[in-house]
């Protein structure tokens, strides 16, 4: 008990702000290549619809309430204690599988959660980096199924977590770590650790790594064939690549590079996943080509408007997985957030991590109602919408229906500010004669036109509510 205590409190330390170490190791590539196949198309246009997704970290890392398995990753970006041994905490982290039983296990709730807060896709954590398995793979028996969650009736965690979202209407992801440092086919036991690459040189072993490959093969196959029907395959890992696409562009982003290549042939990979699952979309983060579907910034929104398909994956808190001290943004914090993704082009994946027992903490529940409320009020102006050329007027945002015949003004109000009397904005001007609607009463407001500039008067009703995150305005710009 006290070695466990120890390591607690080691890991807290190693990895405050590491969220944010990852990406300035790993961001958004600048290239982008659209799909070609049909159904893919068809599947990325329905995706893009979404627009608001919730992305699920679970796994041995819940138990000592850490962030993630980064921990295990020797890199100078992780302090470690001078006293402390790298081996022995390795022991003590792969050992947690003895204790992770998870006898709440909720996904009625968590999907429950994700409707109320007006959420429409999810990603799970199949695996993370250290190789953990949230579902019942034959390739390893370092999984949730053989521990002391075994029997129980919903071992099967992620069988059980597509099946909640998918009751709910959501779309359904895995998420899948491309590296796998428990496995004796990446992480050789024979060599040290010294980062997250694979630790032995596959060109003078080439068996080891074809092992490897096939091991993850037929994971994802698993996970293609037996968990129902799939929508998005997002793989992590991007340093698990070919050698031949690290560009300058790869190697300015700091991370170790090795001599060889990590290639797990996604060709293969793709293949079977799309005929077992038609117009899946694959999101190889951060290795741009034909199987990175749409891109992935983390932790971050990008500063200017995108035109080719992508998401920003942010954390409720500050960390991916459940931590207890954690700070959760507030839900005027997560709607601007939103807003501000969705009139730059892009999708917001917010993060939450469950609680060892298995249920979402009530804060976090609480937060993400919140959110879902507005958006049932405003939601016009997310949901279906598309980015439009001028889509910012100071703290005014702007979308546009995907028939271009609406446009939609989202206004950021001060958290914890009065409604203001009126709402200003300079450009997309309403036609001569247009009405503009308050999403939030379905009234028609008042405003007036002074050369390029917008200015709406704010009902009193209005203006005495509080807590309100923003506002939301329609207009009519084109015809049926």
């Amino acid at each position: 008990m006290m070695r466990v205590s120890f390591y607690y409190l080691f890991v807290l330390l190693i990895l405050t702000g590491s969220t944010m170490a990852q990406e300035q190791v790993h961001p958004q590539s600048t290239q982008y290549e659209w799909p070609t196949d049909p159904a893919v198309k068809e599947k990325l246009e329905n995706w893009r619809d979404q627009k608001f997704g919730m992305i699920i970290h679970w796994g041995l890392y819940a138990v000592p309430g850490m962030i993630e398995s980064w921990a295990l990753c020797s890199e100078d970006w992780v302090s470690r204690d001078t006293n402390s041994n790298y081996c022995d905490f390795k022991n003590w982290y792969w050992g947690l599988k003895k204790d992770f039983n998870p006898v709440q296990f909720n996904p009625d709730q968590w999907a429950q959660a994700a409707k109320d807060a007006g959420m429409r896709y999810l990603v799970f954590t199949t695996k993370h980096h250290d190789g953990f398995c949230m579902f019942d793979t034959k390739e390893t028996d370092f999984k949730i199924t053989n521990g002391p969650f075994a029997g129980n009736a919903k071992a099967n965690v992620a069988k059980y977590v597509f099946e909640a979202f998918r009751k709910q209407g959501l779309m359904i992801g895995a998420y899948y770590s491309k590296p796998d440092w428990h496995s004796p086919y990446y992480w050789w036991p024979m060599y040290a650790t010294p980062d997250r690459n694979n630790n032995y040189d596959i060109r003078k072993h080439p068996w080891r790594w074809n092992r490897f490959k096939e091991y993850t093969y037929n994971q994802i196959s698993e996970l293609m064939h037996d968990y129902g029907s799939m929508d998005i395959l997002w793989l992590d890992g991007g340093w698990v690549r070919p050698l031949e696409t690290v560009t300058d562009e790869v190697r300015a982003w700091g991370a170790a590079i090795p001599a060889w290549s990590q290639d797990i042939d996604m060709p293969k990979i793709a293949e079977m996943a799309r005929k077992a699952q038609p117009g899946l979309l694959i999101v190889d983060r951060t290795v741009h080509g034909p199987y990175e579907n749409y891109q992935t910034p983390e932790q971050r929104v990008p500063d200017k408007q995108l035109e080719h398909p992508w998401e920003s994956c942010i954390t409720l808190g500050d960390n991916w997985g459940y931590v207890p001290t954690d700070k959760l943004k507030t839900p005027s914090k997560v709607i601007h957030q939103l807003i501000e993704v969705v009139a730059k082009g892009g999708s917001l994946l917010l993060g939450v991590g469950p609680k060892p027992d298995g249920t979402l903490d009530a804060p976090v529940v609480e937060r993400l109602a919140a959110i879902g409320n507005w958006l049932k009020a405003n939601g016009a102006a997310i949901y279906n919408t598309r980015p439009i050329q001028g889509y910012q007027s100071g703290k005014v945002y702007f979308t546009q229906s995907k028939n271009t015949r609406s446009v939609y003004a989202l206004a950021l109000l001060d958290e914890n500010s009065p409604v203001p009397a009126t709402i200003e904005w300079d450009i997309n001007v309403p036609p001569k004669g247009s009405k503009i609607k308050l999403l939030s009463t379905g009234a028609n407001v008042k405003y007036v036109i002074n050369g390029e500039k917008v200015k709406v008067n704010i009902p009193a009703a209005v203006q005495k509510m509080k807590g309100v995150p923003a506002l939301t305005f329609e207009f009519i710009v084109a015809a049926d």
